[in-house]
């Protein structure tokens, strides 16, 4: 309890505070854009039901639970497919397992910057109560959930996950001109299930989203916004920048620090039963060389299934490719194995070298995908202790074991990143940015399950367009 060393490399000015408010109740007018006052009303009330932690919604089952470190778990995901008339199992348990957000000064101010958002600080106890109507719309219902405090006693968030209907868009449509004297246009407008929670960490805001759309889709999205961590320099100017300050001259005296955000989600599949495989679609180019066509060239597809751990280490953006989870034992009446494929956002790799100490211990990184067979005590890509590792206990360090995974129970890990380079519109307050990735039905169902959904009707407003 003694301070034993004190340094001090230099005196910075502190930044100026002007246009830097962002509480609306501080703010002067006038206010721009101007945007104008909207409805949003369900008459027959919400689409979905909750009993307990279980949601019903559409063609969807699930369960919402909520997990310390974790946040926000989605377990036991199936859907009803008309065709066989039963529900099919999708999703096990899917949920982030670990954030990764190394910062890039290597000063001796900074180079410890290093976080580790779930294992450290903890997703769930991180979690913030919503604002209704704001950080979600006027039919959302809300969850309350409960963690254990320092002393152990029960802690209550409240509104820490709202579920909600989202409108918009389009799910599917065609417009026919090839009939003579005739034109069909069909449209169906689309509707999707929101489950939303925000996790705020320290300066940063993770608005986390886990979409469900009646064709079979489950779209994961992260949003980011929050505050940028600032390193205070003697500089107002980037004509005075004289070496590298590892980030953004984003305001005076003000630089935005390089970083990145990685997220992993751990996703146990259960493709109409346990026993799945991971299977890997290679595009490749086809050279026509013997005249039997006018085309020079095509490309054409070849699929392996995916026998180890070693071989299921994925970097993304070399070789197109399609990765999916298939059941080898169910297949459709053509003959297709049904599966769910991974679409991913652009990938993001690490530009760290692998034997830097936060790499080290952020190894799980080193591959956008990653697959493994079930085992319980591997829930946290960073491990168990993260707060205390130095790396021995990652997704990176089980998977070296090469186990098999070929008709097996297994856990696809997915890493979502961001290399946030910093600008002056992310300052004072960084505007939504936002990445994801979709899991898509393939061959899972025998035609398009939405095929005969229609459109949601159209509310009658009172006085609606008359004067």
């Amino acid at each position: 309890m003694k301070i034993v060393e004190y340094r001090d490399n230099a005196v910075e000015p502190v930044p100026k505070a002007e246009n830097t408010e962002y509480r609306a109740s501080h703010l002067k007018p006038p206010f721009s854009p101007n945007l104008r006052s909207y409805g949003s009303h369900q008459p027959q009330g919400p689409g979905f039901t909750i009993k307990g932690h279980t949601l019903s919604w559409a063609n969807w089952k699930f369960h919402v639970g909520y997990d310390v470190r974790a946040g926000v778990i989605i377990s036991t995901a199936s859907i009803y497919d008309p065709e066989v008339h039963k529900s099919r199992s999708v999703l096990y348990r899917g949920y982030i397992s670990e954030l990764f957000v190394p910062y890039q000064d290597p000063t001796e101010e900074w180079y410890y910057k290093t976080y580790f958002d779930a294992g450290e600080f903890g997703f769930g106890q991180s979690m913030v109560s919503l604002e209704p109507l704001h950080d979600c719309p006027p039919q959302a219902q809300f969850l309350d959930m409960y963690f254990a405090g320092r002393d152990g006693t029960p802690q209550h968030l409240e509104n820490a996950i709202c579920v909600f209907e989202q409108y918009g868009g389009i799910s599917w449509r065609h417009t026919e001109t090839g009939i003579p004297n005739e034109e069909i246009r069909e449209v169906r407008s689309d509707v999707s299930l929101i489950v939303r929670s925000v996790v705020t960490v320290g300066n940063y805001d993770n608005v986390i989203d886990w979409e469900f759309k009646p064709s079979g889709s489950i779209k994961p999205t992260i949003s980011l916004s929050g505050m940028l961590e600032i390193k205070a320099v003697d500089i107002t100017h980037t004509e005075q920048i004289k070496e590298d300050q590892h980030g953004t001259l984003v305001s005076e005296n003000s630089i935005g620090v390089y970083h990145d955000h990685y997220y992993i989600y751990h996703l146990d599949f259960d493709i109409d039963g346990v026993d799945n495989s991971f299977v890997k679609t290679n595009l490749k180019t086809v050279k026509v060389s013997d005249n039997s066509s006018k085309r020079k060239s095509y490309w054409t597809t070849s699929s392996e299934i995916v026998k180890t751990e070693s071989d299921a280490k994925i970097k993304l953006g070399f070789t197109p490719s399609e990765l999916a989870v298939v059941n080898p034992s169910k297949k459709t009446s053509t003959g297709n194995e049904v599966g769910y494929r991974l679409v991913p956002n652009a990938a993001v790799h690490p530009l760290l070298t692998e034997d830097d100490y936060p790499q080290t211990r952020g190894a799980f990184t080193n591959y956008n995908v990653w697959v493994t067979p079930y085992n319980k005590t591997q829930k946290w890509a960073g491990g168990l202790y993260v707060d205390q590792s130095r790396g021995d206990d990652t997704l990176a360090v089980w998977t070296k074991q090469n186990r098999g995974i070929e008709n097996k129970d297994i856990v696809l890990w997915y890493v979502v990143g961001i290399h946030h380079v910093p600008c002056q519109e992310d300052f004072p307050i960084m505007p939504l940015l936002s990445t994801g990735f979709e899991l898509r039905p393939t061959n899972f169902f025998e035609r398009n399950p939405v095929l005969k959904t229609l459109s949601p009707g159209i509310v009658e407003w009172p006085n609606c367009g008359k004067p």
